[in-house]
């Protein structure tokens, strides 16, 4: 019955139901008086009763495959890749799944590569940025730093004690422009590798935020190449952000190591937690650069138990090892 299509498979089981109750009325010592006994009465409406209670199971069984097809329909996530639904026989019905699953694949491939196209014209766009801050308002308030430095020289008295604050506060601007310049464009994850520009990054927001970050990383690591490294950093620079903000942790972890011939990224607080359905655009973005690499992220968070986040990205087994070190920070 898997082979034939959904007309004939429901036409054939109410057909098989109705005929089995005919056949039951004819060979059965069934009579119907009027007016009809209470005996009489109960045969029918039991045999009524089994007959559309067979008819409901049986169209239940035929229709399973399209409530699975609809629940799927309803809840596919493009960002978790792989959904697929079974396929069985070769009807109308297995048809109509086929073509679902293939048409997932399409959009999972087209989704894929639009994201590919958003991340590297959000990267080219961030350094763009981090380069004008750099060039134009960093070398700005150099100049009015020394320009103030050069005026509280010259001034005496009150003067002098006003901008000598103007030039403290004017100098911390620019550390903070400089700070944010660094997390637009990591240049350390370019030039020194991944290890030390996850280092770099924990170190600075512990300086920054006050939450004491414990780190692992795994060494020596192998080669990654730029767009799984820059996916990896960017990653744990969300989850340190939202850790922070949102989550109201004291204590973060981060950890990156090798497991069954992949590389495991691992950031947890001990904060709130949030209800699964709650994601925001920061974990969408997460999601999409873990598709991007081909890698898949898990995120544990229920409230009162903080949150996990899980990057597990393939890594080639046929490349050589570089060096790198990791450090601890309490």
């Amino acid at each position: 019955m898997l082979r034939m299509s959904l007309f004939w498979r429901l036409f054939g089981l109410n057909t098989v139901i109705v005929g089995t109750a005919t056949a039951a009325l004819l060979w059965a010592p069934v009579t119907v008086s009027v007016p009809v006994l209470l005996t009489e009465a109960a045969v029918l409406v039991g045999g009524m009763a089994a007959m559309l209670a067979a008819s409901a199971l049986m169209l239940r069984l035929g229709l399973a495959p399209l409530a699975r097809l609809s629940r799927m329909m309803a809840t596919v996530d493009l960002l978790r890749p792989g959904q697929r639904l079974p396929v069985q026989g070769n009807g109308s019905v297995a048809e109509l799944i086929r073509a679902f699953n293939a048409m997932l694949e399409r959009l999972e491939a087209e989704r894929a590569a639009s994201s590919a196209r958003a991340l590297l014209a959000q990267e080219g766009e961030r350094r763009r940025v981090a380069q004008e801050l750099h060039d134009e308002v960093g070398q700005s308030m150099t100049a009015v730093l020394l320009d103030l430095k050069r005026a509280a020289d010259q001034a005496q008295g009150p003067l002098r004690r006003t901008l000598l604050d103007a030039q403290e506060t004017t100098r911390g601007s620019l550390d903070e422009v400089r700070r944010i310049v660094h997390r637009l464009r990591p240049g350390v994850l370019q030039d020194l590798g991944l290890v030390s520009a996850l280092t770099e990054l924990t170190t600075d927001f512990a300086a920054h935020t006050g939450l004491p970050v414990r780190r692992s990383f795994a060494s020596p690591l192998p080669p990654l190449g730029e767009e799984l490294e820059l996916a990896l950093y960017r990653v744990t620079q969300e989850s340190l952000t939202n850790a922070a903000r949102h989550a109201g942790a004291r204590q973060v972890s981060v950890d990156l190591r090798e497991e069954r011939g992949g590389l495991v990224l691992s950031v947890r607080d001990d904060g709130c937690g949030t209800p699964p359905a709650e994601e925001g655009a920061g974990i969408r973005g997460m999601r999409e650069r873990a598709l991007l690499v081909g890698a898949a992220l898990h995120l544990v968070s229920e409230p009162g138990t903080g949150t996990l986040v899980r990057l597990t990205a393939p890594v080639p087994r046929d490349a050589g090892h570089a060096p790198a070190e990791g450090a601890g920070l309490p």
